[in-house]
């Protein structure tokens, strides 16, 4: 059923005034207070118990205790249906009628009817889709479902009015004379023999959108109906058409005009194409709806070729090989339009925009169908409205006709050859959740191998399908059992033999195996991403390296980076930054207070580090260290955002800076045995550790294996931050921050061309603990002068 929007039913309750219904009626209204009252038409009344709400929209009797809006007013007064007083209302003709007249239930309807009595069948039957066609334009749900399809603009309206688009809102009824009078009963029977109301009474449409096949004259000879309504029965069918056998051809003016046809499957896949610009475009009955009409049409109008655009699913290819069959035997060039597997035509335009130049490339892709090599194939001629592409004409005799090169049309080129079959062991389709493999007419999708890693076991959920019979189970590949159960019941349900489907089975489990073991290994291996410096990086990287004033030079870049100040802090983090490459690593910790710039300052010195060097964490559980890889962060820096965060792996991370290296002993299953055996985790170092915190007194432990770094929080500090950031906004500020990517992207290569050595000690080279230790003590001498 067609249900009525309910926005339109709220705003019909919102511009009918109740009052001005009533009065209408020939009802007076007397007012009382903030309402008005009236005798009631619906009881014999003398005491004024009809009560109107003006402010409301709302009346009631307190007589007989009905009650409501404009709409309950209609249906009593008039003694019509809820969709037949809203129909009264849309159009304005609600019959007037004196005190006296209520009537229980109306026979003779108040709406013209769209339809003439006398009509011949074809007059009958276009007369229907006229009033469609009338309802369409009036239905907001309606033209709402045609834009979720994709259908929209100034070409959905030239398409509505071209093809006469409709939507059967189950109102045509309530503008027939009643079933049970002549003129009623006879209408609905010649309504029914034309195919508009089946038997039961019931408009065949209803809830529908319409798209009628007209001849050239103008004449339906199909309709194609599409349910839009929500609340639908099971088993409801979405695609009705009339009854009987399929006639005419869509968009057959088209087929007259151009020699290149796009052949679709569904109706709203041609509207597609045809709102897209190309308008040389038909459209058959389903995946078997290509019928004698359209073989006699191409014919008659010298069809030189026709590009299938079926579905690109089982079902659509093997339809789409059986017209290609029918139209090369009738002299007739062949080719398949190639959308992305188990997509059509509407779904490709609407996820690939815009739809004029992604459905352009595919027709200009498309794959020769025929045997042998293509034929060479003329382009189609192209004009521009309205910045759209749209054909003019397939060929222009005898030559070839250049596109224009832009942006929206794209290069043409000739049609070439299907692409050869997979191998049966290719996937046809691979992705997290599934595997599709196909085996002739036999498709078999397998879920869960990626999470089966058990060597002993491999429980996938297989899925077997051919044409439209399935079966689909969960077991055990390994377990020779479980594999005969679902080559039985595959078998049933398939109707294939027993044998067939259990070779099909062991080749999935050897490809199973293979694809299992390949994401294993590439789960388990970790590399670090190289990067390749051009010869000009690795010179301009050298010459910073060996620059005289290299230290004036890091702190002349800080400050064109936007880190002003904390001249200390600075070169102290970033050397120990640096010396991530030594054997002793430095670990630094930030100090300040809550928003003093302690985690700017370490985002400062870890943007001039590649960050293929550095690892960065909010929090670290207490044995996430032990997990991350032998080798993965040796010499790196692991820098943590908050030193509480990492409060639950601190032993581990003191052990870490201290010796170098941690390991853990774990129990776990054997995965050869199955028995409960020690395995060993370690990771390596050394790592530099680059911390923070807002915490005023820091573990013992942790401060002396750190270099204590506190921000600077002075008013002259905050001062010049505010004047930095001011200069920022001006056309200087914004001009010198053009040149920051610049400079952190040589010092980045700089620290790229540094290397671990042991043997050749450097100014960095050396023990960390004795670096920390003079640091501090400078630090609490400076804090006792102060």
């Amino acid at each position: 059923m067609a249900r009525i929007p309910e926005e339109a039913i709220e705003q019909l309750k919102k511009d009918v005034s109740v009052e001005r219904l009533i009065e209408s009626a020939g009802i007076a209204l007397t007012k009382s207070g903030k309402d008005k009252t009236g005798l009631c038409p619906f009881h014999a009344d003398e005491t004024a118990s009809l009560v109107v709400t003006p402010a409301k929209n709302l009346w009631h009797c307190f007589g007989c205790g009905v009650g409501g809006g404009p709409i309950d007013w209609v249906m009593k007064r008039n003694g019509v249906s809820f969709r037949h007083a809203v129909e009264l209302l849309r159009n304005g003709t609600v019959p007037l009628t004196t005190k006296n007249e209520v009537i229980k239930h109306v026979t003779v309807k108040m709406l013209d009817a769209p339809v003439a009595m006398d009509a011949d069948d074809h007059k009958l039957l276009n007369q229907v889709i006229d009033y469609y066609h009338l309802c369409l334009k009036q239905s907001p749900e309606a033209l709402a479902y045609l834009e979720s399809r994709g259908i929209t603009g100034s070409a959905a309206a030239e398409a509505i009015d071209t093809f006469k688009l409709g939507f059967a809102n189950r109102t045509l009824g309530l503008r027939l004379p009643d079933k049970n009078r002549k003129a009623g009963a006879e209408i609905r029977t010649r309504l029914e023999q034309i195919g508009i109301y089946r038997e039961s009474g019931h408009e065949h449409f209803n809830g529908s959108l319409i798209v009628p096949v007209q001849d050239g004259n103008g004449t339906t000879t199909e309709v194609y109906g599409r349910k839009i309504t929500d609340g639908l029965r099971k088993g409801t069918p979405l695609h009705l058409y009339l009854p009987g056998a399929h006639r005419g051809v869509f968009n057959v003016r088209a087929v007259a005009a151009h020699p290149e046809i796009i052949l679709c499957e569904a109706l709203i896949d041609a509207l597609t194409f045809w709102c897209a610009g190309y308008r040389n475009v038909t459209s058959s009955y389903g995946i078997e709806g290509f019928t004698e009409d359209h073989l006699a049409a191409f014919q008659a109008h010298g069809t030189k070729r026709v590009l299938i655009a079926y579905d690109r699913d089982e079902a659509g290819d093997r339809g789409a090989d059986k017209v290609a069959e029918r139209l090369i035997a009738a002299g007739i060039d062949c080719y398949r339009i190639q959308f992305p597997k188990n997509m059509d035509a509407n779904e490709y335009a609407l996820k690939v925009t815009p739809a004029a130049k992604s459905l352009g490339m595919l027709i200009r892709k498309a794959a020769w169908m025929g045997k042998g090599a293509p034929p060479a194939r003329q382009v189609d001629a192209v004009e521009l409205i309205d910045n759209a592409p749209v054909p003019v004409s397939s060929l222009a005799a005898a030559e070839t006709v250049e596109l224009p090169e832009s942006d929206d049309m794209p290069e043409p080129t000739i049609a070439s050859p299907l692409p050869p079959a997979p191998t049966i062991d290719t996937p046809v389709e691979q992705n997290d959740t599934d595997l599709i493999l196909a085996y002739g007419e036999r498709r078999y999708r397998i879920r869960g191998w990626k999470k089966s890693l058990n060597p002993e076991a491999l429980k996938v959920n297989v899925l077997v399908s051919k044409d439209d019979h399935f079966h689909v189970d969960s077991f055990d590949l390994y377990q020779a059992k479980a594999r005969a159960a679902f080559i039985k019941q595959a078998g049933i349900e398939l109707g294939e033999a027993e044998d067939v489907l259990k070779h099909d089975l062991g080749r999935v489990l050897l490809k199973v195996e293979e694809l299992q073991t390949a994401h294993l290994q590439a789960a388990l291996k970790k590399e670090d991403k190289a990067v390749t410096l051009s010869e000009a990086e690795q010179t301009a990287a050298l010459d910073l390296l060996k620059s005289p004033n290299l230290l004036e030079r890091i702190l002349v870049d800080f400050d064109a980076c936007g880190v002003v100040g904390e001249e200390t802090n600075k070169l102290v983090g970033y050397l120990a930054a640096v010396s991530r490459q030594l054997d002793k690593p430095l670990a630094v910790l930030i100090q300040s207070s809550s928003a003093a710039g302690k985690s700017s300052l370490m985002d400062a010195v870890l943007a001039m580090m590649p960050d293929e060097a550095q690892i960065r964490y909010s929090a670290m559980t207490g044995q996430s260290l032990f997990y991350m890889g032998e080798t993965s962060l040796k010499h790196k820096i692991l820098a943590i955002a908050e030193e509480e965060g990492a409060a639950q792996a601190s032993y581990a991370l003191k052990l870490l800076q201290s010796d170098g290296q941690v390991s853990m002993a774990s129990t776990g299953k054997d995965a050869t045995t199955g028995l409960l055996t020690t395995h060993e985790y370690k990771v390596e170092g050394p790592v530099m550790l680059f911390l923070t915190t807002t915490a005023i007194d820091i573990d013992e432990e942790l401060l002396n294996r750190c270099v204590v770094l506190s921000v600077n929080e002075s008013r002259e500090q905050t001062k010049a931050i505010h004047i930095l950031q001011r200069q920022r906004q001006t056309l200087q500020g914004l001009l010198a921050d053009e040149g920051r990517d610049a400079i952190l992207t040589l010092h980045r290569n700089a620290q790229r061309l540094l290397r671990f050595c042991r043997n050749k000690p450097s100014l960095l080279d050396y023990r960390s603990d004795q670096i920390c230790d003079s640091f501090n003590d400078r630090r609490a001498t400076q804090g006792n002068q102060a």
